[in-house]
């Protein structure tokens, strides 16, 4: 089975409504990005709609300031019927510096969706 149609990638730039009061990124906004980036490589590969069902544990190992890029990766690793398992890893790269670390990982449970909003194959029935 090939899962290569099953990623995406998106670069934000940290701006002050995306902080908390310490001028990190917020929690709440990063676990926005990563769900929405989990949705984007699930309906890029079952081209259905699709919505999360469950995130499994989230870290938050390193911050990502202020000005700083939060780079969102995803990627399906495995496909059941409806289900698909997505992994998605956020970065915080540093333009002054150069640099790019991993700040947090997740595993998102998905599930595609028909046209009535009910769980449907992933991929159509023969």
């Amino acid at each position: 089975m090939d899962l290569r149609g099953g990623r995406s990638s998106a670069s934000h730039l940290i701006m002050p409504n995306d902080t908390n009061p310490l001028g990190n990124l917020f929690g709440g906004r990063a676990v926005e990005w990563m769900d929405i980036a989990a949705g984007l490589a699930a309906m890029r590969l079952s081209h259905k709609v699709a919505v999360t069902a469950s995130i499994e544990r989230l870290d938050f190992r390193v911050p990502i300031r202020l000005g700083d890029i939060a780079v969102v990766e995803s990627e399906v690793i495995s496909v059941g019927r409806s289900s698909l398992l997505v992994k998605v890893d956020m970065y915080r790269d540093n333009p002054r510096r150069a640099s790019r670390e991993l700040c947090t990982s997740g595993l998102f449970h998905m599930v595609a969706l028909d046209e009535s909003g009910r769980p449907a194959p992933v991929f159509d029935e023969a």
